[in-house]
Formats: structure tokens, sequence, C-alpha cells
């Protein structure tokens, strides 16, 4: 899934069309906790709160133009794929339903509601979710939209360019990764810009599927028991993502629900941004490899801020 730089240009523009580049900050007191110094990349200030709207945008736009009859789509989620699909639904008047697993963030599921979606909650996890999805779409006959797939790499790369271009050269990079699309589009604006940086893939110890699939060099479901990083709660890996993964990340690391609050906790003292879960995640592994991250400049993605009151406070007053 190589892309060159015009088209991943290309695909910026699509974006910038629902809303502007987001910022990438260096703050001083992030640098001093870290002892070197550190980019963010906010994503928490996209106009759904996460990364994953620039994906949605361009997906649709692609859809419109190779399947101009559809009339509805399906999509599985945790939350900020299923706002990007209802804002990018909207925006192309198509009408979308999300599936959610039980139990998912009440606030997440509002936010979805609120932009015209039809929520169903279906399964204990988002795997069960995805798979009930798939049985609706073929019900209904509903065009089923991935959590991995090409044209969401091309939208989310839009973030990525914006990074490695509007931050001063980072020899590292750490990325969350859920299924994916982050870290394959980090990839690829590197390559196409022709960069040297490390990018460091992030997961969840509890949901490290990711990890024990990089490590092995082959797909290694796992269940999931993260109870803060739900948006990097993956169970079963993308082909397609592994194989980008494997050709340019340079390792990935594992960090535990508490390294997550740590870093929630930290990005709030430091910057008073709101991170959620997988939003701090990227974060977190920085302050994990403090030292060994001495002398050399860092960016980390903050990719959302979507996390319930109850659980922010939760974690704040921890």
């Amino acid at each position: 899934m190589p892309f060159s730089l015009p088209e991943l240009e290309q695909a910026a523009r699509i974006v910038y069309q629902a809303m502007p580049p987001t910022p990438q900050y260096c703050w001083p007191l992030l640098c001093q906790r870290l002892d070197t110094e550190v980019w963010v990349k906010h994503e928490n200030h996209t106009p759904v709160g996460a990364f994953k709207i620039r994906g949605g945008l361009v997906y649709f736009q692609r859809l419109r133009s190779r399947q101009p009859q559809v009339r509805g789509v399906i999509a599985a989620t945790r939350g900020n794929h299923g706002q990007s699909v209802g804002f990018a639904a909207r925006r192309a008047g198509i009408a979308a339903t999300i599936v959610v697993p039980h139990g998912n963030s009440s606030e997440k599921n509002a936010a979805m509601r609120a932009l015209g979606v039809e929520l169903i909650e279906h399964g204990a996890d988002f795997q069960a979710a995805a798979e009930y999805a798939e049985q609706l779409a073929a019900q209904r006959g509903l065009h089923m939209i991935p959590s991995f797939h090409s044209d969401l790499v091309r939208g989310v790369a839009s973030y990525t360019l914006e990074f490695l271009r509007g931050a001063p050269p980072l020899d590292v990079v750490y990325v969350p990764i859920g299924l994916g699309s982050g870290i394959c589009a980090m990839i690829a604006a590197r390559d196409a810009l022709h960069l040297h940086t490390r990018i460091v893939g992030v997961v969840s110890a509890h949901a490290p599927a990711y990890a024990l699939s990089f490590a092995q060099k082959r797909a290694v479901p796992h269940p999931v028991e993260t109870r803060l990083a739900d948006g990097v709660a993956c169970r079963t890996p993308a082909p397609e993502a592994l194989e980008i993964i494997w050709a340019g990340a340079e390792r990935i690391v594992q960090v535990s629900d508490g390294d997550v609050a740590q870093a929630m906790r930290a990005l709030y003292t430091d910057t008073h941004n709101v991170a959620e879960g997988a939003g701090a995640i990227a974060f977190a592994a920085a302050l994990r490899e403090k030292e060994r991250l001495a002398g050399q400049r860092v960016g980390v993605v903050l990719t959302g801020g979507n996390v319930d009151r109850q659980v922010l406070a939760r974690v704040l007053q921890d």
C-alpha cells in the first residue's frame, strides 16, 4: 500500500474541505517531564475530537466515485471510527448504521447519535460488533465500511504529513495502534517525504495482538482486557496493516492501563489537554522509554480526547 506524495496531498485536500490542519506543539512542561524535546500532534482538535475523521472524509469521497448508487453504510466501532463515518456520511447525504459493543462509552455513543447514525449495541467486544455489522450489511444491503482500508489510510496520512512537515525533524515518533490506520499512515508519509524518522508503534499490554504479531511475524489474535484504552482494544490484527508495520516500523511497545492513566494525568497537568486512553498511549510509551530518549527530538500523537467525564475524573483524582 505505498502512496506517492501527490496521492497523499490529494487526499489531504479532500480533508481540508471539511476541517483545517491540527496543530503540533512543543510543550515546555512535557519536555521537562521527558527530559528531552517532545512534540505533540493534537488530533484531539478535530471536529469529532479524534484523528479518524480524516479517513472517513476520504473514504466517502472515493466511495461516491466508485459506487454512486450506495444509499446506506454500516460500520463497527468503539467510537471514533463511528463518529468519522457519521460525520462523513451526513456530509455525503448517506444513511449510516453503527454497531458498538455493549458497555461502550456512553458519551461516544451520544456523539454518534448526534451525527444522525442508527446506533446498535451488540456483543462483548469490538470483534463481536464487527462480525454482527457484517451480518447486518448482508441482510440490509448496506455497504460495510471496514476499520482498516487504503482509503482510510490515505485520509489519516493528512495528519502525518502535517506533523512531519510542521515539527522540526523528528528522530522518533510514537504512534498508537488500534487496527493500524494511524501507524500505516505515518509510515506512508515518512517514506513519501524521504525522511529517516524511526516509527514506534504502541499498544496496550492488555490488548497485545499487534505486538505479538510484530514479534512473531505472523498474525496472532489475543483477547482484550484493557479498561482504559478502548480505542486500541484490538483482538484480531488486519493482515494488510501487519505487512506495512513489519516493513516500516522499528518496534512496538506495550504499556499498561496504569501507564496510560499516568500519561493522561501528565498531558492534562502540563498542557490542559484532555486525552482519552488511546490518545495518551503514545506519550505513555515515551515516558516508559525516557532513559533511551535523551538528546533526541521525540514526536507523540495525541490521537483523540473522547473520554467519558466520569472516567477522566477518576483518572485525574487518582
